[in-house]
């Protein structure tokens, strides 16, 4: 059964600082890329970043570049966002989501989500 498990939300202040994590229960993880979404209250679910399953070609919404880092470990099967200068925009659940085999945009596993909250 395939699993995509976020943690690490929270409640900071602006200009703060979040690492997420996705620990991912996919044979083939190694295989696929992988990306971060977030949906704002009220607003349709969002791109945030992805990166490819050799940990390159990292890619990112206008809005974070420059303040958020994607990475992943493919021997713990786990990927990486390091969210710094937070902003209250930033505000939403966040998902993971392992992409399809050999697609890099269509994302056929998703997480549960995990909550961040920046604060004025």
């Amino acid at each position: 059964q395939v699993q995509l498990v976020e943690s690490g939300g929270g409640l900071v202040h602006t200009g703060g600082s979040l690492k997420l994590s996705c620990a991912a229960s996919i044979r083939t993880f190694s295989s696929r890329r992988m990306g971060w979404f977030r949906q704002a209250p009220g607003k349709e679910r969002e791109f945030v970043a992805s990166i490819a399953w050799s940990g390159g070609n990292p890619y990112y919404v206008d809005s974070v570049k420059g303040r958020f880092t994607i990475s992943r470990d493919n021997a713990k099967n786990t990927v990486y966002l390091q969210m710094n200068s937070l902003k209250p925009e930033d505000t939403g659940v966040y998902y993971c989501a392992a992409a399809a085999l050999r697609r890099t945009d269509v994302y056929d596993y998703w997480g549960q989500g995990t909550q961040v909250t920046v604060s004025s």
